[in-house]
C-alpha cells in the first residue's frame, strides 16, 4: 500500500484536470500568437484560464500573467519592484520560502537594497508590531511574507499586514502557492500589490503558475523575448499547462467546502491519533489555529533511528518529508525551524494532505511511528 502524505510539495493530477488538457496536447496545438485558426482556438484557451484565475480573485483579467511556476513568480514581483518601483528597503522573515529569501538576499549583496527581517514568534507567527516599527523607520520599502508556510502551516492575515503596508505607502507581495485553490481569495478586500502562484499545489499540472500585478503599479518584464502575456513575459506560452491551471482553479473553487472540511477533520484525527499512541510526540508552529489546514508538522521523539526516520516511512510505503538535520540529511537543517527555535535536535516530519487522502491512510502511519519507535501496536482482526 502507497500512502502520499507529500501534498505539500505537489499533488496529483486531477482526472477532470487531464481531460482538460489533452485536447491542447493532441488537437489543438497551434501557437497561441500565430493569427491564423489553430492560434486563435488556443488564444482563446488561454483567455479562458485567464478569465477563470481573475473571477476566482475578483480582479481584471488584464492584473493576471502567468508564468512557469512561483519562483518564476516571485522573481518578477521582487526583482522588478526593485528596479522599476524604486524599491531600496525590503522586509521579509526567516521562514520564508528560499524563492523570496534567497532572491532578497542577492539583491542585498548587490547594493541594491537594505534587507531586514521582521520578528516571528516561537510558534512561527509574524510579529506584525514589529513589522509596525519596521516599516516606520525605513524608506520606501517592499514587505514579502508568505501567507501559509510550506513547512510549518503558520497563517498570516493578509488583511492586515495590507492595512499595514498602506499606512507606510509600502509594496507588499505575499507568496501564495500554498494557499491558493484552497482558501477564498478577494483581492479587492486585501491591500496587496503581487500575489504568486502555482498549479501543481492543488491538482494541476506543474510548470505552470501565475503572478498578480496589482493594476495600479506597472513594472517591466523579468523575461525579454516576444510579446506574449501583453509584453509582459517574453517565450511561447505553456498552452496545456495554462488550460490546465484554470481547470484546477475551477475544480477547486467549486470543491473548497467539501475538500476544506474532509481534510481539516484528517488533520486533526492524524494529530489526536499522535498524541495518543507516540510519547512525547510535539508540533511545530501553531498546529491547528490559524494554521494552513493541509500541513501538519510533527516533533518527534529523540530516536537513535532519526537519521533513517524518513528512509523508514517510506520503506512501509509512506510518502512524507522532512524538516531537520536529523530526517533531511542535511547538516543546516530546515531553515524555518531555525528560524522560530524549534529543537532540530529532534526528527521533524512533514505530512501534507489532499482531498484524496484518508483516514485508514492515517492509521496506517501512525502504526508504522509506533514500529518505529518500537510502541506496542495492538493487533485487530
Amino acid at each position: 500500500m502507497k500512502i502520499y502524505f507529500d501534498n505539500a510539495a505537489t499533488t496529483a493530477l486531477d482526472k477532470e484536470v487531464l481531460d482538460a488538457m489533452l485536447p491542447y496536447m493532441t488537437e489543438h496545438y497551434g501557437n497561441p500568437s500565430s493569427i491564423h485558426s489553430f492560434g486563435r482556438k488556443t488564444r482563446a484557451a488561454i483567455e479562458g484560464a485567464r478569465k477563470i484565475v481573475a473571477k476566482t480573485l475578483n480582479v481584471s483579467p488584464s492584473e493576471i500573467f502567468f508564468t512557469s511556476g512561483g519562483t518564476e513568480a516571485d522573481n518578477m514581483a521582487i526583482r522588478c519592484s526593485v528596479h522599476d518601483l524604486g524599491i531600496k528597503h525590503a522586509i521579509t522573515s526567516k521562514i520564508e520560502h528560499h524563492a523570496v529569501l534567497h532572491t532578497l538576499e542577492t539583491l542585498e549583496h548587490d547594493g541594491l537594497i537594505k534587507l531586514s527581517f521582521v520578528n516571528t514568534t516561537p510558534d512561527g507567527h509574524v510579529d506584525l508590531n514589529h513589522l509596525d516599527q519596521l516599516l516606520s523607520e525605513n524608506e520606501r520599502t517592499l514587505v514579502s511574507l508568505m501567507h501559509a508556510n510550506n513547512e510549518i502551516g503558520n497563517l498570516i492575515s493578509l488583511e492586515k499586514v495590507g492595512e499595514i503596508c498602506a499606512k507606510y505607502d509600502a509594496l507588499f507581495h505575499s507568496d501564495t502557492v500554498q494557499t491558493m485553490g484552497h482558501y477564498e481569495i478577494d483581492l479587492q478586500k486585501i491591500n496587496v500589490h503581487f500575489i504568486t502562484c502555482a498549479a501543481h499545489k492543488f491538482h494541476g499540472p506543474k510548470g505552470v503558475g501565475f503572478l498578480y500585478v496589482n493594476g495600479k503599479i506597472k513594472i517591466n518584464p523579468l523575461i525579454y523575448g516576444g510579446s506574449q502575456e501583453r509584453n509582459m513575459r517574453g517565450g511561447t506560452e505553456n498552452l496545456y499547462g495554462i488550460v490546465g491551471l484554470g481547470k484546477a482553479m475551477e475544480v477547486a473553487m467549486r470543491d473548497l467546502n467539501e475538500h476544506q472540511k474532509h481534510i481539516t477533520e484528517l488533520k486533526s484525527y492524524f494529530v489526536e491519533q499522535l498524541k495518543e499512541s507516540i510519547p512525547g510526540v510535539e508540533f511545530n508552529g501553531s498546529c491547528i489555529d490559524n494554521c494552513l489546514y493541509t500541513v501538519l508538522s510533527v516533533r518527534l521523539p529523540h530516536t537513535d533511528k532519526a537519521e533513517m526516520l524518513l528512509f523508514d516511512l517510506d520503506i512501509k510505503g509512506i510518502s512524507a518529508s522532512g524538516g531537520s538535520a536529523c530526517t533531511s540529511g542535511s547538516d543546516v537543517g530546515s531553515h524555518v525551524l531555525r528560524g522560530i527555535g524549534a529543537d532540530v535536535t529532534r526528527p521533524s516530519v512533514r505530512f501534507s494532505f489532499c482531498k484524496y487522502n484518508t483516514k485508514s491512510e492515517v492509521d496506517v502511519a501512525v502504526n508504522a511511528l509506533k514500529e518505529i519507535y518500537s510502541v506496542k501496536v495492538p493487533i485487530t482482526n
